[in-house]
C-alpha cells in the first residue's frame, strides 16, 4: 500500500501513527495518512471502522511536590 522508503507501518501495527500524511484538512481537524488511517484532533478512525481513542499526555493535576522557598 505504501511507496515510501522505510515502508510506512501499517494500519495493524502499534505505531500506525507514524505513517506519512497524504491528505490533510487542518480546518476539520482531520489528516489521512498513507495506511488509511484518519487521524482526527479526538481519536484515530482505522480502515477497519475501529475507534481508537486519543493518545495524550495527561495535564499536570497539581499535587506534584512543590519547591519550598526558604
Amino acid at each position: 500500500m505504501c511507496g515510501h522508503l522505510p515502508e510506512c507501518p501499517s494500519a495493524d501495527a502499534d505505531d500506525c501513527e507514524a505513517a506519512r500524511v497524504r491528505v490533510s484538512r487542518p480546518e476539520i481537524g482531520c489528516s489521512e495518512l498513507c495506511n488509511g488511517v484518519l487521524i482526527f484532533d479526538t481519536g484515530c478512525l482505522m480502515p477497519s471502522g475501529a475507534v481508537v481513542a486519543p493518545r495524550r499526555v495527561l495535564p499536570r493535576t497539581g499535587s506534584e511536590s512543590k519547591a519550598v522557598d526558604s
